[in-house]
């Protein structure tokens, strides 16, 4: 079952946890994902320790088919955003003892 975390719920998460306004809250997780965008898309590499790397990597051009028609189509090259990640928290998701 997939449970989806959406910006709302970590502006409540913020809001509850350290008693900002839910205005502060929302302000805070805006600038940090803005952050992450604005440094990705500028260095196109991103650590944060402990939690993982994001980097961007460019995927060349290639062939591909429309499922329907089985007609031939060109994918255009692409930016894409990859995530690598951290030693700890590969060991704190796979570590049944936490749960």
């Amino acid at each position: 079952m997939r449970i989806n975390l959406t910006k709302k719920d970590l502006i409540n998460q913020i809001y509850m946890q350290l008693g900002f306004s839910k205005l502060i809250s929302e302000n805070l997780i805006n600038d940090f994902l803005s952050t992450i965008i604005l440094n990705l898309k500028n260095k196109k590499k991103l650590k944060l320790s402990g939690f993982g790397t994001f980097s961007v990597r460019n995927k060349k051009s290639r062939v591909g088919r429309n499922p329907k028609t089985r007609e031939p189509i060109v994918i255009s090259s692409r930016d894409v955003v990859l995530f690598k990640p951290s030693k700890e928290f590969k060991e704190f998701i796979n570590n049944k003892n936490d749960r």
